[in-house]
């Protein structure tokens, strides 16, 4: 691919970006504006725009690329191997018994700290 292709290709994805932009934008400005119609009317433009801005996004090369890193995020996603109900209720169990048992150590230090204040100040104790 030569330069003044590549030119070419960024000068459309350009024009197409703007598009995105100016699509998008010009709906959400509609979904306000016209208040006084039906909230689903609204709502399915709105989506309808939104269906129609990312299908001309993923024609940009930024956009193939976007689709491309989410088919692999997707992949990896199915081969993570995730925890059993018992290993997840058992690290949660863990979990909160260990926030209790900090919870309890930084309660007992400010109790003392606040004590050697009192004691220091003349405040009482």
């Amino acid at each position: 691919m030569n330069i003044k292709e590549n030119t070419a290709t960024s000068d459309k994805d350009s024009l197409k970006w703007i598009g995105v932009i100016a699509l998008l934008c010009v709906s959400m400005f509609g979904f306000y504006y016209f208040s006084e119609h039906s909230v689903l009317m609204r709502v399915i433009i709105l989506l309808a725009a939104v269906g129609v801005s990312a299908f001309i996004a993923f024609q940009t090369e930024k956009g193939r690329n976007t689709w491309i890193f989410m088919r692999a995020s997707h992949t990896e996603v199915k081969k993570v191997v995730w925890p059993t109900r018992q290993e997840t209720i058992q690290t949660t169990g863990v979990v909160l018994m260990m926030v209790m048992l900090v919870a309890l150590i930084i309660w007992f230090l400010d109790t003392i700290l606040l004590w050697l204040v009192r004691l220091l100040t003349g405040q009482g104790g």
